[in-house]
């Protein structure tokens, strides 16, 4: 691989964002105004009988994970938008191989979802939002997010296999982005629904946080058995996106 070519397939790919207000709001300040709205409209429910913990304080490790799974619609309409105006079959007769291509768009949208975190962070605690845990509780937290990014992107990469257009994408990533929001972050789980939560990176990652959060150990077993889940599902769900959008993805 190129590494040359692979980070001014990047420089490109963060300077379009900048380029595209549209995009960058889309990206970037979503999840932050959600953040700010939640804050705003739970931040002073509860707080009594809880032991001075809100309703903002036990939804704020799902809006955290939420912001990694925003990712999956850019993700997955902007491989489906240059596949339809034909920037694949371009890049196809140059240098640069799919494997730059693929890992550049990998790298930025994780640059991307890291910074979407960290806003949602800054806005978490703008609204009140007091993580215990210490630094390296939030070192942690930021190495399991990491790992649900990259979930993330090998979500929008199968999206973006079998999606036509940058339209029908977004709609598409639904498939993958409610069921993570409706079992996996936000709400409570009943015996049925946290079966399903089982096979869903978001469940473990937001409920490793909000142990981390409230002041668990770091390297407890539950966290790093978490820790351990996630990555081996970050893996094998890349490996079959590139596989899936080498195959399909790249041809329509």
């Amino acid at each position: 691989m190129n590494f040359q070519g692979l980070f001014g397939l990047i420089k490109i790919e963060l300077k379009k964002l900048i380029r595209e207000p549209a995009i960058l709001i889309m990206n970037l300040l979503f999840p932050a105004i959600l953040t700010l709205v939640f804050g705003l409209t739970f931040g002073a429910i509860g707080g009594g009988d809880t032991g001075g913990v809100n309703t903002f304080d036990i939804m704020a490790p799902g809006l955290f994970a939420y912001a990694c799974i925003f990712i999956i619609m850019t993700v997955a309409m902007s491989f489906a938008d240059e596949r339809e105006e034909g920037l694949l079959r371009r890049i196809n007769v140059t240098p640069i191989s799919s494997s730059e291509f693929l890992g550049s768009h990998i790298i930025t949208n994780m640059i991307i979802s890291i910074i979407q975190v960290v806003l949602v962070f800054l806005f978490s605690v703008l609204m009140g939002f007091r993580p215990l845990g210490g630094v390296w509780g939030v070192v942690m937290a930021f190495i399991l997010m990491i790992i649900l990014s990259l979930c993330s992107v090998g979500l929008g990469l199968l999206t973006a296999s079998i999606a036509k257009s940058g339209a029908v994408a977004v709609g598409t990533s639904m498939i993958f982005i409610l069921p993570q929001m409706f079992f996996g972050t936000f709400l409570p789980l009943s015996p049925t629904t946290e079966i399903i939560a089982l096979f869903l990176p978001s469940y473990y990652v937001t409920h490793s946080i909000t142990l981390i959060f409230h002041g668990a150990e770091i390297l407890s077993a539950e966290i790093l058995l978490s820790l351990t889940v996630v990555s081996i599902m970050a893996g094998v769900i890349i490996f079959i996106g590139v596989l899936m959008f080498k195959k399909y993805g790249s041809e329509k």
